[in-house]
């Protein structure tokens, strides 16, 4: 029954993919979930070309099953970054992307054998990926982590599955096998979990954040459009709260604060992180106190899941964490997977 497109094609056991979350899917929690039968992602976006490199020997070292790398067109380096990975394709068997290559760059992955499987949030950019070449598509509806959409899996999926003619993987809102087979009744090949992984023994978040995370519930985890004016999902701790009440004096006091972060933890020197932000604002998207918190966001969310301060950084997460409490190993969450996936699925079968 769990035989599907992406366990094919990605050659894992499970079709479950564990999402490329920065700073969270490092060598360590790709290889637990490959080794525990899903299809890891490694979080390439937020590494240097050789950081990258070194990443890639130590996970090929900790797993004999081949995996995923995720990158950004846009970041320093891409161009070296995607010879990497090409170099590599003996091991790396797919890529994901947000913002992704062009239909040239897909066809270089293409020929090496790497599938592309880029996350979409609206059916017309799953449409745009599969025009570009891409043979499979992740879709996240609303309840994802992190950047979302206002359109929720339940009514995106089927959207998506009607308007593209490729595999489509299922994300935004899934924790257990249930959400596996639900996904499988709609069509999907598959699901992708970002949060759930997280919150796995193998995750390198530091104990205070991961039991921030644990203890949410719904109610603690909001959708924020005061982070970079792109609506975010996090966890309402006190530092997302101070942003929510944010006036315009205040934003300018926490953009200079992010600023200095972004500077301290970079080396970058102040022309440098506010020309970052002005190009956050050459198109005229946000004021520049916003775009100089945006550039620094993701010294925010290191913050919390690198440093451990769970009240002064950012905890991107999906709505699901509020109805997940423990921090399983992933080999153990993936046989439970397995096993209520399997019953689940039979039970529909069933003439009883």
């Amino acid at each position: 029954m769990l035989d599907t497109a992406l366990t094919r094609r990605l050659g894992c056991r499970l079709p479950v993919i564990q999402t490329a979350m920065g700073w969270i899917a490092t060598p360590a929690l790709v290889a637990a979930t490959s080794n525990g039968g899903a299809f890891g992602f490694l979080a390439g976006a937020v590494m240097k070309p050789a950081e990258l490199g070194e990443a890639i020997a130590r996970l090929k070292d900790m797993t004999p099953h081949n995996f995923g790398v995720n990158f950004h067109s846009f970041q320093p380096g891409a161009a070296e970054i995607v010879d990497i990975i090409i170099a590599n394709a003996d091991r790396v068997r797919a890529v994901s992307f947000g913002r992704g290559p062009d239909a040239k760059m897909i066809g270089r992955f293409r020929d090496a054998g790497i599938l592309c499987i880029p996350t979409v949030g609206a059916v017309k950019h799953a449409e745009k990926m599969v025009q570009l070449g891409c043979e499979m598509v992740t879709v996240q509806g609303g309840e994802g982590g992190g950047h979302t959409g206002a359109v929720p899996t339940t009514v995106l999926l089927p959207q998506v599955l009607d308007a593209v003619g490729v595999p489509v993987v299922a994300a935004g809102g899934f924790g257990d096998g249930r959400g596996l087979a639900a996904a499988l009744a709609y069509g999907a090949c598959g699901i992708a979990m970002g949060t759930r992984f997280l919150m796995t023994a193998e995750s390198p978040v530091p104990p205070a954040p991961k039991a921030a995370y644990v203890c949410a519930g719904t109610g603690d985890i909001a959708v924020s459009t005061k982070v970079d004016g792109i609506p975010q999902r996090m966890i309402l701790n006190p530092l997302l709260k101070r942003i929510e009440a944010s006036g315009r004096i205040a934003m300018w006091k926490r953009a200079a604060e992010a600023g200095l972060e972004m500077k301290r933890q970079t080396g970058m020197s102040w022309g440098e992180v506010l020309a970052a932000a002005r190009g956050m604002t050459s198109h005229g998207e946000m004021p520049l106190a916003q775009a100089m918190m945006a550039a620094a966001a993701p010294m925010m969310i290191q913050r919390a899941v690198v440093a451990g301060d769970a009240e002064n950084g950012l905890m991107a997460t999906g709505v699901v964490a509020g109805r997940l409490a423990d921090l399983p190993p992933s080999a153990d969450l993936l046989r439970s997977i397995e096993i209520d996936a399997r019953d689940r699925l039979a039970a529909l079968c069933s003439k009883d």
